[in-house]
């Protein structure tokens, strides 16, 4: 029944949920599991160390530790949980940069405007800038970085997997496009040393790319060139891959910047876009807690970008307008994407 007190609560605290992020984004700021790394705290000296008012600390603290975040002892101190472990900036899998990204004020400014989204299918991210995100990535250097950081995280989680999943053999040629600063490529370089790479970005993106290939000590192997996707991407490659970059875009700009890598690559050359594939309907999921990730993916998309998670048949009509075949579908294992690897079509 609409009436019943178990369902209002519910509701109340679904529509709630915002608050959570935003408590969880402040003390991943705050840098709050950091200080109690070493064991739990007095809630006074806890405050002292990472500069907060006492009293607005402990009432933040303590809606997360109904989360489960932390835990208040009996003496009242304050100690981090399995799962508060995860807000550390030095551990494995640390999810704090992403909750500080996930929660930056002109992120969340474009999800003030999702009813505009849902209305006209445009990104509330203009409607809140008066700009689209890649603009306004132009003109905020600091949000830029912390862009291009989360970005560079997300390709090291799945590059790994990409090398393990994925047989480069044969591959002469290999061409990032959209590379940011060259995780990916510098990972499958490394790994296959009969390769040569290319990281293509954006000029704005590109320096510091140059700055970390020569880092790794590949530029010798892997050189980093300035451009734009949309008039063309470098001519040659054997392999093209497109990393979180066909899901940023409707159908007909992700058509456009594989046409531009089809008529690049070389004869008998392969597309490989890492994406998410959002399961059919009635497909049963692979994992809820991916299949969970991948929708609230896509609802990112519909607010930030503009762009859109896939299922598998529409990658597949994505493909063919630009003149591939779809081969396979290559998952990532324990990740949230897959490789779609693409052939020419005859």
């Amino acid at each position: 029944m609409h009436g019943d007190a178990e369902l209002r609560q519910r509701m109340t605290a679904l529509i709630g949920g915002y608050q959570l992020s935003a408590a969880i984004g402040a003390v991943a700021r705050l840098g709050v599991a950091d200080v109690l790394a070493d064991g739990p705290a007095e809630p006074r000296r806890l405050a002292e160390c990472v500069g907060a008012d006492l009293r607005s600390l402990e009432r933040v603290l303590r809606v997360l530790e109904d989360t489960g975040l932390f835990t208040r002892f009996e003496d009242g101190r304050i100690g981090l949980t399995a799962l508060g472990e995860l807000l550390r900036g030095d551990v494995p899998g640390s999810a704090r940069r992403g909750a500080i990204a996930s929660t930056e004020e002109w992120r969340w400014r474009a999800y003030g405007h999702l009813t505009h989204s849902v209305r006209t299918g445009e990104p509330g991210f203009r409607e809140a800038h008066g700009c689209g995100l890649w603009e306004y990535l132009d003109r905020e250097p600091g949000a830029a970085a912390m862009f291009n950081e989360s970005m560079s995280r997300v390709a090291a989680a799945n590059a790994a997997a990409i090398v393990r999943a994925y047989d480069f053999t044969g591959v002469r040629r290999l061409v990032d496009v959209g590379g940011g600063h060259g995780v990916l490529a510098r990972a499958v370089v490394e790994a296959n040393p009969e390769l040569r790479g290319i990281v293509f970005d954006l000029p704005g993106v590109i320096e510091g790319t140059r700055t970390h290939l020569a880092d790794a000590g590949i530029t010798d192997r892997c050189d980093a060139i300035a451009g734009d996707f949309f008039a063309a991407v470098p001519a040659g490659g054997d392999a093209y891959v497109l990393s979180w970059i066909l899901h940023d875009w409707d159908d007909g700009a992700a058509a456009h910047i594989l046409a531009n890598c089809r008529a690049a690559m070389r004869s008998g050359g392969r597309l490989l876009a890492v994406e998410m594939v959002v399961p059919a309907e009635g497909e049963p999921a692979v994992s809820p807690d991916l299949d969970r990730l991948v929708k609230a993916t896509d609802l990112e998309m519909l607010a930030i970008v503009g762009g859109r998670e896939r299922t598998a048949a529409e990658y597949r009509a994505l493909y063919a307008i630009a003149g591939f075949e779809l081969v396979r579908i290559l998952p990532l294992d324990g990740l949230p994407w897959s490789v779609l690897e693409g052939a020419l079509s005859l």
